[in-house]
């Protein structure tokens, strides 16, 4: 049932956990219709957390657990090279122009009025750059101590700092710093949707890098512990205490996953755990593995379906069935059509979602079978 060796592959559980974040975000992103979903599949508005909350900052904890098995290495006997902060910094300048790319095309095809710089996949690449430069440079205690103060300078910043019009303290968002921040350094005409905040903007991604040192603190627990039980109990102990810290936080400083603030890492960081605990003790220590195939398929190939999923909704959006301003799209007509009319808007909406996620999985099942494994 266990090893009594630390892991040093690839870990399948990881892959899984990614493909459930990947299945989520498709799931979340591609309802038939944003006026009819449950409430669970939709983000909170502003403070609080949904299930749908968990699924951007699970990528950022991934790649975090990645990074441990990467670039373990390089933070051991071996310094990191030149060639090595050189393959990060091309990687995650791919990242960054995919995401401007996919902005670009909604600008393009008239979805968005202007191009925004920022968004998911910059955000995922900026993070991920700066916690690696950490993790090459500094000593596991100094990470601790790096992530504790950027999570309180952050909550310091937010409820210290005057805004213009507005003063200290405004979360709202209009009157938060970290919009105030954004719309000094990027400019509003750079902005999600020329507005006055951006949920993915530059000064709140500080608190995203610590996102992916928290997942970087439990790839390093799982490469050095004995593939035991015991290990999944710490992952959930630790993911228990992150919750209960974060809950505690957001007394103080809301939960909330827009301003991705302190409180909204830490409970996001719990669940994550929670969930890679039950991934590993299936996976790797029980060796029950047959039910995350369908996620370690999606899980292998987990940016191409992000980029080439969002590439497809935006051509099904502009794509027209009928002519003049009044004809649907063809997104909008494939939901009215051959979901609503027998399973209700709400329940067809989800059902198109659901419909979309099992067509890519098709897809990307196909990919496996061929050992196709796209990669950046």
């Amino acid at each position: 049932m266990s090893s009594s060796t630390p892991l040093s592959q690839r870990l399948t559980s990881l892959d899984v956990f990614r493909g459930m974040a990947i299945a989520g975000m498709i799931l979340v992103n591609t309802p038939g219709s944003w006026s009819h979903v449950y409430p669970p599949l939709l983000h909170a508005e502003w403070d609080g957390f949904t299930p749908t909350d968990l699924v951007f900052p699970a990528f950022l904890f991934i790649a975090g657990v990645a990074m441990a098995f990467s670039l373990s290495k390089y933070t051991q006997e071996n310094k990191p090279t030149a060639k090595v902060y050189g393959r990060i910094l091309r990687r995650c300048a791919l990242l960054f122009a995919l995401g401007v790319l996919l902005n670009g095309l909604s600008f393009l095809l008239g979805i968005h009025s202007n191009l925004r710089i920022l968004g998911v996949l910059q955000r995922i690449s900026l993070a991920y750059f700066f916690a690696a430069i950490a993790v090459l440079n500094l000593k596991r205690r100094n990470l601790w101590i790096l992530s504790g103060a950027i999570l309180l300078a952050y909550w310091a910043a937010m409820m210290l700092i005057p805004v213009p019009g507005f003063g200290a303290g405004d979360l709202t968002p209009e009157g938060n710093v970290a919009g105030y921040i954004d719309r000094l350094v990027v400019g509003t005409q750079w902005m999600y949707k020329q507005g006055q905040f951006d949920p993915e903007g530059l000064f709140s991604t500080l608190p995203a890098i610590v996102t992916v040192l928290t997942g970087y603190f439990a790839g390093d627990l799982l490469r050095n512990k004995s593939v035991t039980s015991d290990t999944s109990m710490d992952l959930v102990l630790g993911g228990l205490s992150s919750l209960m810290l974060g809950h505690l936080w957001g007394i103080w400083f809301p939960v909330n996953k827009q301003l991705w603030t302190s409180s909204y890492v830490l409970v996001a960081t719990g669940w994550s755990l929670l969930l890679l605990a039950a991934c590993y003790e299936l996976i790797e220590v029980r060796k029950i593995r047959r039910w995350g195939l369908p996620f370690k398929v999606m899980g292998l190939n987990a940016i191409f379906l992000f980029v080439a999923s969002g590439l497809l909704v935006r051509l099904l959006y502009v794509a027209k069935v009928g002519e003049g301003e009044e004809a649907p799209s063809l997104y909008t007509w494939i939901y009215q059509t051959l979901f609503a009319p027998w399973a209700g808007d709400l329940n067809g909406s989800l059902l198109f979602a659901i419909a979309n996620l099992l067509l890519w999985w098709l897809v990307l099942y196909a990919f496996y079978r061929k050992g196709w494994f796209l990669k950046i």
